[in-house]
């Protein structure tokens, strides 16, 4: 079997799709994108593709070198973000080939089903114990919110009782069984975050996600110090060289690899074999599209230290289309009782409706985040 082609799929809401194609009729597909970048990343996969035509898409470990090594420079949400859709299409033809699902090739399951959490708030969190009672009655158990707008460097008491107070509202409404994550995005600064961070350890949170921008790796040290709440980061990390500081420097309880930027579904396992050896849990970045989500599963069934499994169903960022619009089945994730469970169906799991797709790409998108300024007009991180 040999590689043949590659085609690109821009569609909404801010997604980009991959289908790999090969002479025998098999294809695969995969997500290539940074959420904004798009183009950036659409041009640097047909770069990439001249490596591969003829290719045999079973070699995926040589893939990989090839497309990380193969060039002097290497890493970065640009490159990765297209080597890691490149190599979901190939374990989707790998598993449809062999008629497996790729956790069997991974090394076989290990869990049944796995926890989701849903996004509430939207990027300036408001009504957020509304919609948390909204998700609870539809049968999940867990969300996740932004914890504040924009905030400068040293910001006001009254920004951070609000934020105390939209956490408050949802665990007093579903009490303390419910789990809360708070999203500081890299948007606050390393002073704000220590107050905040002791502000809202009463509420027992499930894990604060970036509490400063990773750039700032020195400031989670001592971030950590002051608090007994778990800290998640890495979905602005690439590979495993992008998660061995993290790790060896003992600075987070969680790692977020997200499988369309960190190098895929074999790299990420292989982040997540690192992490488990520091008894650190994995929970997969993936606000994206739905061959994201499959991925993501497909290492979430194969890897023990997986806890929980971020998905995109109704998130702010989805206008236009959703989650499960571009699936032929579209319950094929099975949510049930704030869960999905896992199928054995061959490749990624998942059929993409090539119909809808290519109806989608007639309209696309060129969906940029907000670029946020303080009150005096600096920029501010979004």
């Amino acid at each position: 079997m040999k590689i043949t082609s590659f085609e690109l799929f821009k569609v909404a809401p801010r997604w980009l799709f991959l289908k790999t194609v090969t002479d025998e009729g098999i294809c695969g597909w995969g997500e290539p994108v940074i959420e904004g970048r798009a183009e950036t990343v659409a041009a640097a996969v047909r770069e990439l593709s001249s490596y591969l035509i003829g290719r045999d898409p079973f070699a995926i470990e040589d893939v990989f070198q090839t497309l990380y090594r193969g060039g002097f420079y290497r890493g970065g949400p640009v490159l990765s973000s297209a080597i890691s859709g490149i190599e979901q299409s190939l374990w989707d033809i790998k598993g449809k080939a062999l008629n497996l699902p790729i956790y069997e090739l991974l090394g076989g399951a290990v869990r049944d089903k796995i926890q989701v959490y849903c996004w509430i708030g939207g990027d300036r969190p408001d009504d957020t114990a509304a919609a948390a009672k909204e998700k609870a009655a539809q049968g999940y158990r867990a969300v996740k919110m932004n914890g504040t707008a924009e905030l400068d460097y040293i910001d006001s008491w009254s920004k951070v009782e609000a934020a105390v107070n939209r956490v408050a509202a949802i665990r007093d409404a579903l009490g303390k069984e419910f789990g809360i994550a708070v999203d500081f995005h890299g948007r606050v600064h390393q002073a704000m975050a220590r107050v905040l961070m002791h502000e809202l350890e009463p509420y027992h949170l499930m894990f604060i996600e970036e509490p400063v921008l990773i750039e700032n790796i020195e400031a989670f040290a001592e971030l950590r110090r002051h608090t007994t709440t778990p800290i998640a980061t890495g979905e602005r990390n690439f590979t495993r060289w992008g998660f061995k500081d993290i790790l060896t420097r003992g600075i987070a309880d969680i790692i977020q690899p997200d499988l369309c930027h960190a190098g895929g579904i074999w790299e990420v396992r292989k982040i997540a074999a690192m992490a488990e050896c520091f008894d650190v849990a994995v929970a997969p970045h993936c606000p994206l599209g739905p061959i994201a989500l499959a991925a993501s599963l497909q290492l979430d069934w194969s890897t023990p230290n997986s806890v929980i499994q971020e998905q995109s169903l109704g998130i702010h960022y989805n206008q236009g289309a959703d989650l499960l619009d571009y699936l032929a089945d579209r319950s094929v994730f099975e949510y049930r009782e704030g869960n999905v469970y896992r199928n054995a169906l061959p490749g990624l799991g998942i059929s993409v409706n090539e119909e809808v797709v290519r109806a989608a790409v007639a309209k696309g998108h060129d969906w940029k985040n907000p670029v946020w300024r303080t009150s005096d007009g600096v920029v501010a991180e979004w």
